[in-house]
C-alpha cells in the first residue's frame, strides 16, 4: 500500500507537530543537568540517589519504548502522541514540587511519555514524508537538540531573573510541551476518529542487522547522556562558574544543529553510511575525552568538535533506522527496538559516569569508559551501516506501507 497522501496544509500542520514535539523531548534533561549541584544540597541527596535520578529517566526511555507501537496499534499514532505529550507536559511540571520522591516518579513519568515519542515519530516521517525523509528527520533531530540546547542555556538565567529557585527552573519546561500537545490536536479533528494503526511485524528480533542497529543507537545515546548528565557538573568542578558550565553544555548542544540537518541528507545520498559513521565517532569521543583531560582553555575547540560528532551520531542513528526499514510499520518497530534496546547502555553510562566519580573522586576514570564506547561503536557502526535492509515482515496481510 502507498504511503498516505497528506493535503499540502494538514502536511504542514504535521511536520509543524513532529518538530514541536521533537523540540520538547530533551527539555526534561538539561535542565536538570545545569541545576544538579543545587538540588542535591535542596533535597540532600546521598551519591546513590543521584546515580539513580541520573539514570532512571534514560532507562525509562528504554523499558517504555515498546509501548509506542503496541499504543498506537489500538489507538493511532496521532492520539498516541497527542497523550503522550500530556504526560510529558504533566510529568515535567509537578516533578518540580519540591519534594525528592515526587522529582523521581514524575521525571520516570515524563521520561517514559518521551519514549513513546521518540519511537512514533520515524514511523510518521516514513509515512506521510517518504518524499522528504532527509529534510523531516534533519529538521526534527535539529529540534530535538535545539530544544537541549535551549533549556540548558536559559535555565539558570530563567531563575535568577524571575528571582526563584531551582523548582522554577524545573517546572517552567511544561510549557513548550503543553504546546506540543495542543498541535496534534488538529490531526486528531481532521482525522475524524481514524486510528491509522500501527501494524505488528514478525522476525525482527532475530535480525542481526536489527541488533547492530540497535546498539548503535545505544551507543551513541550513551555518550550523549553522560554529557547532557555530567558535561555542567564536570565543568563546574574543575573550576568553570555555574553559568559558565551551563553555556558550554548549550553551545555543544547547539552546534549540533548543523550536523543534525545535514547528516541525514549525506547518508540518504550515500551507497552505505560505514565511512561516514567511523568520522563522526572518532570525532564524538575525542571532542569528549578532550573536554574531560585538556586544559579548560581549550574547552570551547572541544565542545565544538563533539557537539558536531554527537549531532551527526544521533542523526544517524535515526536515520538507519529510516534506511534499514522497508516500510512504515516495520520502522514504528525497529525505533521501538533500538530505543528498547539501545537505552539501556545510554542509562549504564551516566550510572558509571558517576559511580566512578565517586569511587576515584573525579572523572579522569571516565575517560576510560568513554574510550570503550567508541570501540564498540566502531563495531556496531561498521554493522549498521551497511546497504541492507532488515528481514522483517509485517505480520497483518494486505498492509505494507
Amino acid at each position: 500500500m502507498a504511503p498516505a497522501q497528506v493535503a499540502p496544509r494538514p502536511r504542514a500542520l504535521l511536520g509543524s507537530g513532529i518538530v514541536c514535539t521533537a523540540f520538547s523531548l530533551r527539555m526534561i534533561f538539561t535542565s536538570l543537568s545545569v541545576q544538579l549541584p543545587e538540588i542535591v544540597r535542596a533535597l540532600a541527596l546521598s551519591v546513590g540517589e543521584v546515580a539513580l535520578l541520573t539514570t532512571l529517566p534514560v532507562l525509562c526511555l528504554g523499558l517504555c519504548a515498546p509501548l509506542g507501537p503496541a499504543i498506537a496499534r489500538r489507538l493511532g499514532t496521532e492520539r498516541t502522541l497527542f497523550g503522550a505529550m500530556v504526560l510529558v507536559a504533566a510529568g515535567t511540571a509537578l516533578r518540580a514540587s519540591g519534594a525528592a520522591w515526587t522529582l523521581f516518579v514524575f521525571s520516570i513519568l515524563a521520561c517514559g511519555a518521551t519514549a513513546t515519542a521518540n519511537v512514533l515519530l520515524p514511523s510518521l516521517v516514513k509515512r506521510d514524508f517518504a518524499n522528504r525523509s532527509s529534510l523531516l528527520t534533519g529538521l526534527y533531530v535539529m529540534a530535538i537538540s535545539g530544544g537541549a540546547a535551549f533549556a540548558a542555556a536559559a535555565t539558570i538565567p530563567l531563575v535568577h531573573r524571575v528571582g526563584a529557585g531551582w523548582q522554577f527552573g524545573l517546572a517552567v519546561w511544561a510549557v513548550p510541551a503543553t504546546l506540543a500537545a495542543l498541535l496534534w490536536v488538529p490531526q486528531l479533528v481532521r482525522r475524524g476518529g481514524s486510528t491509522d494503526p500501527v501494524h505488528a511485524v514478525t522476525g525482527l528480533w532475530r535480525d542481526p542487522l536489527a541488533w547492530q542497529v540497535s546498539m548503535f543507537m545505544g551507543l551513541q545515546s550513551a555518550l550523549a547522556f553522560s554529557v547532557l548528565s555530567w558535561l555542567a557538573p564536570m565543568l563546574r568542578e574543575r573550576g568553570l562558574r555555574p553559568v559558565d558550565a551551563g553555556l558550554v553544555l548549550s553551545i555543544l548542544i547547539v552546534v549540533q544543529l548543523a550536523t543534525c540537518l545535514t547528516v541525514p541528507a549525506i547518508a540518504m545520498r550515500a551507497r552505505n553510511q560505514r565511512a561516514l559513521a567511523m568520522i563522526l565517532v572518532a570525532g564524538g569521543v575525542c571532542g569528549l575525552l578532550g573536554l574531560v583531560f585538556a586544559p579548560l582553555g581549550g574547552v570551547w575547540i572541544w565542545a565544538l568538535v563533539q557537539g558536531l560528532a554527537q549531532g551527526g551520531l544521533f542523526s544517524l542513528a535515526l536515520t538507519m533506522v529510516l534506511l534499514r526499514a522497508p516500510n512504515a510499520h516495520v520502522a514504528a518497530h525497529l525505533s521501538s527496538m533500538a530505543q528498547c534496546v539501545g537505552y539501556i547502555p545510554a542509562a549504564l553510562a551516566p550510572l558509571l559516569v558517576g559511580l566512578l566519580r565517586a569511587w576515584t573522586g573525579g572523572f579522569a576514570a571516565a575517560g576510560a569508559l568513554f574510550a570503550l564506547i567508541g570501540l564498540a561503536l566502531v563495531w556496531s557502526g561498521l554493522g549498521a551501516g551497511r546497504d541492507a535492509l532488515v528481514m522483517a515482515r509485517v505480520a497483518d496481510p494486505g498492509r505494507s506501507a
